[in-house]
């Protein structure tokens, strides 16, 4: 059944769009005569269609038009505006109103503008399913973002894509690095070649090494069989590099020899290996600082450098904040299998108003937790941790005497991951360990718990 909105202050056009657009068992029809009524129901029902006045008490038609958008990019705005306020009608539309409608008007008029919106809304909801089936070939159109910081980001990403530039990516953990780094490969020529991932910070040196490099039957104990390294797996396609600033100075050598020369040899091997792989490099780390301290090649980085993108926080990206939060929402609620329509006005000013240190990242975790957690069809403030609401700021952690060092040290871990949504770059910054080493911490303690 369509669902329509009908947003205006005076009674009387209310009720007169409900009767002349209702048709029995296919249509529902809300109305509202505020922005705030309005942005209710947004909430809580799963609209196709929003008509609204461009002067509405507490708001305005512009901004309620921005916020339908937010909530559903696909929900179809139809503007209604009086004599004197068409530029601003032709404002909207450029904010992505499908038409408008200048008062006072025939209902005829109105009853066809509003049948060729649904069949635009038909189209957008079918080209999203598409889409949807279409999978990994379609991910940059799945990308979430309307802030002027993040459209600039894009637009260098649909620039940079079809060459074979190397791209190196900053920001923040969590800001969505390895999401750009494969919109880059699925908007190039090598988008049905292979994209492969290390993470350059989460494996020892002596494993990264063969990891990226393959070696030979016999290189070092337990070598019983050759194997390629991702370098090879990578050929015809993409490499992405994270935490590049984390690759050992042995390495780095070896690595801008491929980016010079695109060749290399296997661990133990004397064969030379030649690649065709593009290489997209990223790091949260202050790169200038640690080519100054020697832990990186200078070399490498002008290599490395070629198109530099960085990423800002998501706390500079406050528009984004509702879609990308909104995207989570239906992911997990189709993971989970659960009818969840949207997030209440209050838990979305919450979202907005954190700080989100483990970024994008930490939006994610903390959206799948609310989902697991409703029970109905609209997440609420109850269903966000303690932390983003404020009832749970400062969290006390304390052992009996005998505990040991050990034991400490798991809870910790357990807790700040808890208190970081699950962020496990956030959650080494707040332990003061590396990622590395909180990887390998993880990793021991659930061995040990399997011993036991």
């Amino acid at each position: 059944m369509v669902k329509i909105l009908i947003v205006d202050d005076e009674k009387n056009t209310r009720d007169a769009l409900r009767d002349g657009l209702q048709k029995p068992d296919e249509r529902k029809i809300y109305t509202a005569e505020n922005a705030r009524e309005a942005l209710r129901i947004l909430a809580e029902e799963e609209l196709d269609l929003v008509i609204t006045d461009l002067k509405i008490p507490d708001s305005d038609g512009v901004k309620l038009l921005k916020d339908v958008k937010k909530h559903d990019p696909n929900i179809v705005v139809i503007v209604m505006t009086a004599y004197g306020t068409v530029d601003t009608a032709v404002a909207a539309i450029k904010l992505g109103a499908y038409d408008y409608i200048q008062k006072p008007f025939r209902m005829g008029d109105i009853r066809r503008l509003v049948s060729r919106a649904l069949e635009t809304r038909l189209l957008l909801m079918e080209n999203a399913k598409l889409r949807q089936q279409l999978g990994a070939k379609c991910a940059p159109k799945n990308i979430i973002g309307f802030s002027p910081l993040f459209r600039d980001i894009m637009s260098t990403v649909e620039k940079v894509a079809p060459s074979r530039a190397t791209v190196l990516l900053l920001g923040e953990s969590g800001t969505g690095k390895e999401v750009i780094a494969r919109a880059l490969h699925e908007m190039s020529g090598r988008r049905d070649k292979p994209f492969v991932k290390v993470n350059c910070g989460a494996l020892p040196d002596s494993l990264l090494e063969s990891e990226l490099f393959g070696y030979e039957k016999g290189a070092f104990t337990n070598a019983i069989r050759q194997k390629k390294g991702r370098f090879e797996l990578a050929h015809g396609g993409t490499i992405f590099l994270d935490e590049i600033a984390d690759m050992p100075t042995p390495l780095q050598v070896k690595l801008l020899r491929i980016l010079q020369d695109g060749e290399f040899e296997r661990l133990g091997g004397e064969e030379t290996i030649k690649v065709d792989v593009r290489v997209i490099a990223a790091t949260n780390k202050d790169i200038d600082k640690e080519i100054e301290q020697g832990r990186f090649r200078e070399d490498l980085y002008y290599r490395l450098n070629v198109i530099k993108i960085k990423l800002p926080p998501l706390r500079q990206r406050q528009d984004d904040i509702i879609p990308l939060a909104q995207h989570f929402l239906e992911k997990y609620a189709l993971l989970n299998a659960k009818s969840i329509k949207g997030i209440s006005p209050e838990a979305a000013r919450l979202l907005e108003g954190y700080h989100w240190r483990g970024n994008v990242r930490e939006l994610e975790n903390v959206i799948e937790r609310a989902v697991v957690l409703c029970s109905g069809d609209t997440i609420q403030k109850e269903h966000l941790p303690d932390y983003i609401t404020g009832q749970d700021s400062t969290k006390v952690v304390s052992f009996r005497i005998g505990t040991t060092l050990e034991e400490i040290e798991e809870v910790m871990i357990a807790r700040t991951l808890e208190a970081t949504g699950g962020s496990k770059e956030e959650a080494a910054r707040l332990l003061g360990i590396g990622v590395a080493t909180l990887y390998r911490k993880l990793k021991d303690h659930s061995e040990s718990a399997t011993q036991d």
